[in-house]
């Protein structure tokens, strides 16, 4: 009788779960039983595994083939883990030595010729084996420099199975080939459906270094792009309302480029969302600026927050973890995957049940809405060329309900731009890095004050901790208290208000808030004008 073990990760949303592999051949029947919980294409891997053996120059052992994967109770899904199959069943027949495969995690899928190809979620699966105390990890060479991301791990990339065996063994490692140029990318096969185009997820690299999108493009919109600057320093939502045409989805375009660059620890937590969605581009491992996600007004609750069929998949919301959702032509998406929003927006993640199990997505956003004051778009206190009646644009507007509305801290209407503003030369407002570097600098600032704590921004921190450790100036909130007496805010809008005071002192360089600062808080909270001038940058 013949015994291996080998280890591979098992994925739970981005969470992974170390598996040990165990191989027991005994005399009998050949026969190939896996067992452990495994899925539909995890139970495909016998005849996948058994091919890659053979075509690799291996013998497949003709005795009674036992596979399990412990722990049993664990629900195990995906090709992940064919490469630890097939060592353990050879180390079982003693091809390789057991020894050797004991403390070694292994991630991969392989093709019936013995290639080794890649599979999502790399980065989650060896920072669960990093956790567990393992040391050596073997992945495809594609995914290796995404699996070196993760510190403290020895980390081996194979193209084959012929070179894993070769190297286990001792033996010379034979060249292999390298996939011919102008392939498709072996990655493009991971995708996974409604995670592609549809959601309208922005090209990385662009949010930092596009020059086409420039808030400098932005014509007029004062108010809109003070809004926008707000949001990016304190990582408030925003609400932009006006006629088709305005600039809002500009607007919201350009915020990505806004914001900064993503911390380590906040990069490893994006990346790991983007590889478990297959959605993390060649030759880019870490996402280290703000995503942007935009999906269709047609988008399902589960495309939303999360879901499908089995185990559950990141949604937009956790795509767009640590950057942008923005949700364009707002009142035409369902009632239904509106209000799911909700619970992300207060706690920062979402939990999703399933008969396979429970998985948790991070999913802490700046979410960005758009909508036309009503159908037909050109509704204003101004002119009078709306078609609409005042029952249609009620029913139009009540589409966004008021809880929803309520953990939106800055809402503006957009303007329609006037012919003298396009014509004008000239007359460009701040661009991008100008805006980035007061952003930068703001953010700074809450660090500092927010040091010792477990938030990094002012939209993070709970009121109760506004109200007793950081105050605002004496009567500063006097103003929006009697807003709340009048019931125009609400007790989570009057914190709300706070946090944004604090963000616009932040910008403009004052160690609390004033009451210009909370006047101004409470104008982009109502989106009702109090008198107070809305370029927080031309009054430094």
């Amino acid at each position: 009788m013949g015994f291996a073990r080998t280890c591979s990760v098992a994925l739970v949303g981005v969470d992974g779960v170390v598996v040990e592999v165990q191989a027991d051949l005994e005399p009998g029947v050949a026969a190939f039983t896996l067992v452990g919980l495994p899925d539909k294409s995890l139970t495909e891997s016998k005849d996948r595994v058994r091919a890659a053996v053979v075509n690799s120059g291996g013998e497949w052992p003709q005795k009674k083939l036992t596979v399990g994967l412990s722990p049993a109770s664990v629900p195990k899904g995906g090709s992940g883990f064919d490469l630890a199959i097939a060592c353990a069943a050879l180390g079982a027949s003693e091809r390789i030595d057991p020894r050797v495969l004991a403390d070694i995690v292994m991630i991969g899928e392989l093709g019936l010729d013995g290639r080794v190809r890649p599979v999502r979620g790399v980065l989650p699966a060896v920072l669960a084996a990093a956790e567990a105390g393992y040391e050596q990890v073997v992945v495809p060479e594609s995914a290796a420099a995404e699996a070196s991301l993760v510190p403290g791990v020895s980390v081996l990339g194979v193209r084959s199975l012929r070179q894993l065996i070769a190297v286990l063994t001792d033996e010379p490692v034979p060249d292999e080939d390298p996939d011919e140029q102008g392939r498709t990318n072996p990655l493009a096969g991971l995708r996974m459906p409604g995670t592609g185009a549809a959601t309208g997820m922005h090209s990385m690299g662009a949010a930092q270094h596009d020059h086409e999108h420039d808030l400098a493009d932005v014509v007029g919109q004062l108010s809109a792009r003070t809004a926008v600057e707000v949001a990016a320093a304190g990582g408030h939502h925003l609400f932009l309302e006006g006629p088709p045409g305005a600039g809002k989805t500009m607007l919201a375009e350009r915020l990505p480029a806004v914001l900064p660059r993503l911390h380590r620890s906040e990069s490893l937590e994006v990346t790991a969302v983007h590889s478990v969605a297959g959605l993390l581009p060649p030759g880019k491992p870490l996402v280290d600026v703000a995503p942007y996600c935009a999906p269709h007004h047609s988008a399902t609750m589960q495309a939303l927050v999360g879901g499908g069929q089995g185990v559950a998949r990141p949604g937009a919301v956790s795509l767009a973890h640590r950057g942008v959702l923005f949700l364009d032509e707002t009142p035409e998406f369902s009632s239904r995957a509106l209000d799911a929003l909700r619970q992300p927006l207060e706690s920062g993640h979402v939990v999703i049940a399933r008969s396979a199990g429970v998985v948790r997505f991070p999913a802490r956003f700046l979410m960005v809405l758009a909508a036309n004051p009503c159908p037909c778009g050109r509704f204003s206190q101004r002119d009078t060329l709306c078609e609409c009646s005042p029952s249609m644009i009620r029913r139009y507007q009540a589409r966004l309900s008021g809880p929803l509305l309520d953990r939106v801290d800055l809402r503006v209407e957009v303007d329609r731009v006037t012919r003298s503003q396009l014509t004008e030369r000239g007359a460009r407002g701040e661009s991008t890095e100008t805006v980035a570097d007061r952003v930068r600098e703001a953010r700074a600032r809450a660090a500092a004050r927010l040091t010792d704590t477990p938030w990094r921004t002012n939209s993070e921190v709970p009121g109760r901790e506004l109200r007793s450790r950081w105050y605002a100036s004496p009567g500063a909130m006097d103003d929006a208290e009697r807003s709340l007496e009048r019931g125009v805010l609400t007790a989570r809008g009057l914190d709300r208000v706070l946090r944004v005071a604090w963000t616009v002192a932040d910008l403009a360089g004052r160690d609390r808030p004033g009451v210009a600062d909370v006047t101004l808080a409470l104008q982009l909270r109502t989106g009702v004008p109090r008198g107070v001038p809305m370029a927080i940058g031309a009054s430094r």
